[in-house]
């Protein structure tokens, strides 16, 4: 699943892929807003992605876009 994490006062989103199913990375987004406490995410590639509680602005999160390859018919 990809996630999207903006963060307040910068103009970069965070942008990775996890393994994490939808219930649980809601949970855990939820309770980081609720409680401000950092936000640890691991990605597919087995890096940890931290972000501070407090500076979440918004999370966006779904399947990932396959990629359709070929040509277009017109």
């Amino acid at each position: 699943m990809q996630v999207t994490i903006g963060i307040q006062n910068l103009t970069r989103e965070v942008t990775f892929e996890t393994d994490l199913k939808t219930a649980d990375l809601t949970a855990q987004v939820s309770d980081a807003l609720r409680d401000g406490a950092p936000l640890s995410l691991t990605t597919t590639k087995g890096r940890t992605v931290i972000i501070p509680g407090a500076s979440i602005a918004y999370v966006e999160f779904g399947d990932t876009d396959k990629r359709k390859v070929g040509f277009a018919q017109f």
